[in-house]
């Protein structure tokens, strides 16, 4: 199990790496995340959905992402709560305070999930959340040294030598932790050095000593960590240049965000993620809106910042605006949430781009589907992972075609569209046709196989770098 001294140290990227790598070996490797929060969201081979980053690393090893490699997944919807999703099925919404509560009856459903994964395969690479030195949540854990010490995994320990303070973060987890779960930590090791690494060997032999666990090496700051697709929306690299300038909103409750990846590797696109405060740039092409967890939460959200102003004036301009899910139904004219589904019931006023509404519903829709885009005539892959019902005039001009079933909607002068479909632009050909339209000029960028390609040199990299066999040697 490898653990982090703290948030986004890389956990999600190592255990990609060392599910590469250790399916180059030979054998069968799955990955688990007793517990995630992310609101970055795939939808699984058995028809559930598991966080963004597990996702991954099932393909690290050659697998079909699976609703036990991340039975527990928190979706947050406000400061304070989130959707509480049990084996890829929503169970509760629930507040921190009464999630606490919750979580003892949690571990069995968790332990099943890994139990089964262990029958089906030769390892099991499993990784935290947070930092197990959160020992005020200790009691009833099912994250960090709960789960390691009831399913008796050993344990090692990352920390991010870049955010700086690496050793502090070390020590003072040894110092913090009980006896108990200190001793089912085997290890450590440093993530993300910049420069010489033995500039750190005084550093690395006093954590050694000062914690009692040996290290398993120093891995270097990997460049191309970014081309995998990101878990968190600050990971999202903006593109530089002077290319056609596409915007996407950073809403505070930003969802399956992941959408932007391909476009952010495309030479003749400069992608902006554009943060709270900003106001939308008057160059910009084609404004994204994203997915969100919160729809009229992200949609009040919006109109704090002014970007429904901005809308206006871009759409005024001539310019181009693309709802995807969440974005879809803030795009039209009401959106109803008569249950409470999403928050307090009620119903908010869209900022009517669009001529649809949409109604929540208790069902959530999660599929993979093939469809075909109207404008284009392209094919593409793609998936659905939403709840609500979006009916209305401008549905007569879809923004694609499933099989015969129109999907999405499209504005009489072409320039807003929205879709319920992610991933669509990961499609080579489909991104091509897409940007085109815009007056970008089509690269022969395989999106797909530069992920490839990627975790093939995180584990050639992590290979070099770090001692793999003992790691590996610590679950025989």
């Amino acid at each position: 199990m490898i653990q982090g001294t703290g948030s986004n140290v890389g956990k999600s990227v190592l255990v990609a790496g060392l599910a590469r790598a250790v399916a180059k070996r030979g054998l069968s490797v799955a990955p688990f995340k007793p517990q995630n929060m992310s609101n970055n969201a795939a939808v699984t081979v058995d028809g559930g959905e598991i966080g963004r980053a597990q996702a991954l690393q099932a393909r690290a090893a050659h697998l079909d992402p699976h609703t036990d490699m991340n039975p527990v997944l928190l979706k947050p919807e406000t400061e304070t709560g989130a959707q509480v999703v049990l084996h890829g099925k929503r169970l509760t919404t629930a507040k921190a305070r009464d999630y606490a509560k919750l979580k003892p009856d949690l571990m069995a459903p968790v332990l099943d999930s890994f139990q089964r994964l262990k029958a089906a395969h030769d390892l099991v690479l499993v990784e935290g959340a947070g930092s197990p030195a959160e020992v005020n949540l200790r009691a009833g854990d099912i994250a960090n040294m709960g789960f390691a010490v009831a399913a008796d995994v050993p344990v090692v320990l990352a920390g991010d030598i870049d955010r700086g303070g690496v050793i502090a973060q070390m020590v003072g987890t040894a110092a913090v932790l009980s006896d108990k779960d200190r001793h089912q930590i085997k290890g450590f090791m440093i993530n993300k050095f910049r420069g010489d690494p033995s500039l750190f060997d005084e550093g690395y032999r006093l954590i050694e000593e000062r914690t009692g666990w040996p290290g398993f090496g120093v891995l270097p700051w990997f460049a191309d960590a970014w081309k995998l697709p990101a878990e968190d929306a600050l990971d999202i690299r903006e593109s530089a240049g002077d290319g056609t300038h596409i915007v996407c909103l950073r809403l505070a409750r930003i969802a399956n965000f992941d959408d932007m990846d391909p476009l952010a590797q495309e030479p003749g696109v400069r992608l902006t993620m554009l943060e709270p405060g900003r106001a939308i740039p008057g160059d910009a092409t084609l404004v994204i809106l994203p997915g969100s967890k919160s729809t009229r939460g992200d949609l009040a959200f919006l109109r704090d910042q002014g970007w429904d102003i901005d809308l206006v004036a871009h759409h005024r301009r001539g310019g181009h605006i693309l709802g995807l899910c969440g974005g879809y139904q803030m795009l039209g004219t009401r959106i109803a949430d008569a249950g409470g589904i999403e928050g307090p019931a009620g119903e908010t006023p869209g900022l009517g781009l669009l001529d649809v509404t949409t109604d929540m519903v208790p069902d959530k829709r999660l599929t993979k589907v093939m469809a075909r885009h109207s404008a284009t005539d392209t094919s593409f892959r793609g998936y659905e992972i939403h709840i609500g019902q979006t009916e209305g005039p401008d549905r007569k001009r879809p923004f694609a075609y499933l099989g015969d079933r129109p999907e999405g909607a499209v504005s009489a002068d072409g320039r807003v569209m929205g879709s319920y479909l992610h991933g669509m632009f990961r499609d080579d050909g489909f991104r091509r046709a897409f940007l085109q339209n815009l007056g970008v000029i089509a690269s022969n960028l395989s999106y797909e196989a530069e992920v490839e390609a990627t975790l093939d040199d995180l584990a050639a990299h992590m290979e070099a770098h770090l001692d793999l066999d003992g790691l590996f040697d610590l679950a025989s």
